[in-house]
């Protein structure tokens, strides 16, 4: 093949304004359908999106022989069901995150994508963007030292009780929807799993969901902490420090498709007064679309993908161990 045959499960608000247009400018990949179970719904989105086929069901995209592979957007409690679908049909999948709402289903659907000889793999976009492949580089490098501490921070506001961000039943709330990021960020840079957790969080009262989470992650050589919340001011930030220096992060997870991104250096000089800093800036980059070239590549090339899906089995099972510790911490 000379370009991915892509379908998309789901006209998801995130498919329509995000994934889809910046896989249109993935080199190596063609949206040829878009299905929904909602009548009527997959041929409008298909026709604003200019989209080639649109299906009335999810079983018939998956049964499309021009599809070579599915984008799943559904609610998160739907993912290990249709990712599992799909490989069955013979389809590579790229599935929003999480992967799924345990450990066990995401174990699940990892095994059947490997029994059926297809590609899966989570969607967390920001971790193959030039700016975070620098900074993980940057990071292992030494070029702050030994890391010790990752800090960060993920909130928006919504608190509209119809949104599946709010419905607990359907794998909503602030950990599972943002909270993830970093967790995986953290496990990404420490490159390795925590021995330890602490958290702390505040549910709804209405809808039971977490509006307020934080968590302690301890790893042998350092400390990661976050806080995400779904009930403050839009903000995200990224703090890494190391031994000998520190690396912030401007936009570091919703990374804007038009605009360059900045990191930010800081070694030596005479902090905190006045250290030596330097900023690193990235050109464009849509990171939807280098997820989309990055997960083509992997299926056209026969290599494994950039990220590999166990990483999302080995996240779900932190996520699982801070909402555990939140628990234990409350009662």
């Amino acid at each position: 093949m000379d370009a991915l045959r892509w379908g998309i499960l789901s006209t998801a608000d995130i498919a329509r304004r995000k994934v889809v247009p910046g896989m249109r400018k993935a080199r190596r990949c063609d949206i040829v359908a878009i299905a929904s179970r909602e009548p009527g719904r997959a041929e409008s989105v298909a026709a604003e999106l200019g989209i080639p086929r649109a299906h009335a069901s999810y079983e018939a995209l998956l049964a499309d022989p021009e599809v070579d592979a599915v984008y799943i957007p559904l609610p998160n409690h739907l993912h290990a069901e249709w990712s599992i679908a799909a490989a069955r049909a013979g389809k590579h999948v790229l599935c929003e995150k999480p992967l799924a709402l345990t450990a066990g289903d995401a174990q699940r659907m990892v095994d059947v994508a490997s029994a059926e000889g297809v590609t899966l793999m989570e969607a967390f976009m920001y971790r193959l963007h030039p700016a975070w492949q620098a900074v993980a580089e940057l990071v292992a490098s030494g070029e702050i030292g030994r890391l010790v501490s990752v800090q960060s921070w993920f909130s928006y506001f919504n608190d509209d009780a119809t949104n599946i961000r709010n419905i607990r039943e359907v794998g909503g709330g602030a950990l599972f929807d943002i909270g993830c990021y970093s967790v995986n960020l953290s496990r990404l840079l420490f490159d390795a799993e925590p021995r330890h957790v602490s958290a702390a969080l505040v549910r709804d009262p209405a809808t039971g969901v977490d509006v307020l989470t934080s968590a302690i992650l301890a790893f042998d050589s350092g400390i990661a902490t976050f806080t995400c919340s779904t009930r403050a001011e839009d903000d995200q930030r990224v703090h890494i420090y190391g031994t000998t220096g520190r690396i912030s992060i401007g936009i570091p997870f919703n990374i804007p498709p038009d605009r360059p991104t900045e990191v930010y250096v800081s070694a030596g000089g005479d902090p905190p007064v006045a250290p030596d800093t330097r900023g690193l800036t990235f050109e464009v980059a849509d990171p939807y679309t280098v997820e989309a070239e990055h997960f083509a590549a992997a299926v056209l090339d026969g290599r494994p993908t950039p990220v590999p899906p166990g990483d999302a089995v080995a996240n779900l099972r932190v996520i699982e161990r801070i909402f555990e510790a939140a628990e234990a911490a409350s009662a």
